[in-house]
């Protein structure tokens, strides 16, 4: 990985997180399990691996669809909010201890930019929908929150040499 962009990536993920709580993981344990990163020894590789993508993908596809119910609570509410700090803490320092970062800088960095994602993807939706749920903006917060991990995995992804012929 590029270590001048690994900053960056961190935030990135932790804002998807933010969006989408287990987007994040998923889209990482998916890399992981098309080998696009590795893992190596961090304390994360049982949590975000290619054993676990299955069920971490399908554990964001059920946040997905939750996400549309009416009963389901405001990602400002301590429990929401909470989860989605964890989750993009845990992505952060992924992407560092990818880049053989400290940890620990990457977990801040993570789970402060999820509460900044879970704020501006509450108040956008928000302002767009009005009072009434509208569900093409739900999905189009999904879309982001899915594509914007992808952007994220394909940048941090090594690029491959090419052996001269």
């Amino acid at each position: 990985m590029n270590r001048p962009y690994t900053s960056v990536l961190a935030v990135g993920i932790g804002a998807v997180a933010g969006l989408r709580a287990l987007a994040a993981p998923a889209v990482l344990a998916w890399a992981v399990k098309r080998r696009w990163i590795r893992l190596g020894n961090s304390p994360f590789a049982t949590i975000i691996s290619a054993k676990a993508s299955k069920r971490i993908t399908n554990l964001a596809i059920s946040e997905l669809i939750a996400d549309k119910l009416p009963f389901t609570p405001s990602r400002l509410k301590a429990g929401p909010l909470a989860s989605r700090i964890v989750s993009g803490a845990v992505c952060g320092a992924t992407i560092y201890g990818v880049a053989y970062r400290p940890l620990a800088e990457g977990a801040v960095l993570g789970g402060g930019r999820a509460i900044t994602g879970a704020f501006a993807g509450y108040y956008t939706r928000k302002r767009l929908s009005g009072d009434v749920p509208n569900l093409g903006i739900a999905v189009l917060e999904d879309a982001l929150a899915i594509g914007g991990g992808i952007i994220i995995i394909a940048l941090a992804a090594p690029t491959r040499e090419r052996k001269p012929d």
